[in-house]
């Protein structure tokens, strides 16, 4: 198995949790992270060595990532798995399948490149190097049909996770935050790419909102000691020691749990906030170059996942230079200002909540198990990479 992030470490720790029930005695490894770790995954490398986004950004890490990828690619074909999972980060995973499953292995995708909002053209590789897809949102399914390539549809794994009704006071208890206090949670990304470019314009939007509400608190959850270190340099950068932020290691979701409003750099953590039905304003930055490229190729007006699913603009996104403080305070402010706006907010995510809830990781864990041996499944210890 390979997940190259935060999001794909959450993903693939259910998936072998619902695996090893069916096959307790079989071994995961390749590259993951410490959610896989805890579910019994043996990581040759660490999954922060693939989280970069932009094509600026990986160009920087180029050498290192083709390296990583190579030495895993010669282990498996000299030693072959019955399996390989890729979970997203479909430009290292998809290298790696298509190779694979020339050789015969299995090579299952889980979680469908953004195919329908940018880079439509992947589809032919896609069909090269995919024995199966796995695809989290109702709408991929037909895309894949379409093109001959095996498909299952199987829900996001965050909506089986993510109660239907948050229980905001417990959180708050649980965090030690009065109930009755205004809380602004903050997301700059899982990435240390991101936090490059997001954290000073995420400090300053709290230096805005502080402002405005005196009294509110902020909550920043991080999602690893070096995105951590990236963001405490940025508050000393700002002389914004003094703001009442609070950082956390990991803890996400209870930080949006307990939140009135989010702020969220684009990503699977918008669907985490859409799922917790929580307003929110969504902000992406990345290098002008990698920001041009990306521009001209997609396809949809939306870059958040709530907006993509819903069809429209559910919550405000600002991106690039719109990303500025000014307007990220504005418009986190007024939303949570705005009741009747956080109402209709919460309703539309609770359709979507509903839609996508679906035990997706048995659901994922079905579609696989015929690719594997299954006579030598219950009498000996297989492998899945």
């Amino acid at each position: 198995m390979v997940a190259g992030e935060a999001s794909g470490d959450l993903l693939a720790s259910h998936l072998i949790q619902a695996l090893k029930r069916r096959l307790p005695d079989a071994d995961f490894y390749g590259i993951g992270g410490p959610k896989m770790q805890a579910a019994g995954f043996q990581a040759q490398f660490p999954s922060e060595k693939l989280a970069v986004r932009g094509y600026a950004e990986v160009l920087r890490h180029y050498r290192e990532i083709t390296g990583i990828r190579r030495q895993l690619l010669a282990g498996l074909l000299a030693d072959p798995p019955q399996a390989f999972i890729g979970v997203d980060a479909p430009d290292f995973n998809l290298f790696l399948e298509k190779r694979l499953k020339a050789r015969g292995i299995p090579s299952i995708h889980y979680v469908s490149p953004s195919i329908w909002a940018w880079r439509g053209g992947r589809i032919r590789g896609i069909a090269q190097s995919v024995s199966h897809m796995l695809a989290l949102f109702p709408f991929e399914e037909e895309i894949y049909r379409r093109n001959n390539i095996p498909v299952s549809y199987v829900g996001h794994p965050l909506a089986d996770v993510i109660p239907l009704e948050v229980n905001r006071p417990a959180l708050r208890e649980k965090l030690g935050i009065p109930q009755d206090q205004l809380v602004f949670a903050l997301l700059p990304g899982s990435r240390q790419s991101e936090l490059q470019y997001l954290a000073d314009t995420f400090i300053e939007t709290a230096k805005c909102l502080n402002q405005r509400f005196p009294h509110a608190r902020f909550l920043v959850p991080l999602a690893t000691r070096e995105t951590r270190d990236l963001f405490e340099l940025a508050l000393y950068r700002l002389s914004a020691q003094d703001l009442p932020i609070t950082r956390l290691f990991g803890h996400a979701q209870e930080a949006m749990g307990a939140a009135d409003g989010v702020l969220v750099a684009s990503g699977t953590a918008t669907l985490e906030a859409a799922l917790l039905k929580k307003p929110m304003v969504i902000a992406y930055r990345m290098s002008p170059w990698s920001w041009r490229l990306m521009r001209r190729m997609k396809y949809q007006p939306w870059v958040g996942l709530p907006n993509i699913l819903s069809g429209r603009f559910v919550v405000p996104e600002f991106l690039q230079d719109d990303a500025t403080s000014d307007n990220l305070a504005q418009a986190l402010g007024n939303l949570v200002e705005d009741q009747e706006t956080c109402r209709r907010i919460a309703e539309t995510f609770t359709r979507l909540h509903e839609q996508l809830r679906l035990n997706s990781a048995e659901r994922a864990a079905d579609a696989i198990l015929p690719y594997l041996n299954r006579t030598e499944a219950w009498t000996s210890a297989p492998q899945v990479a």
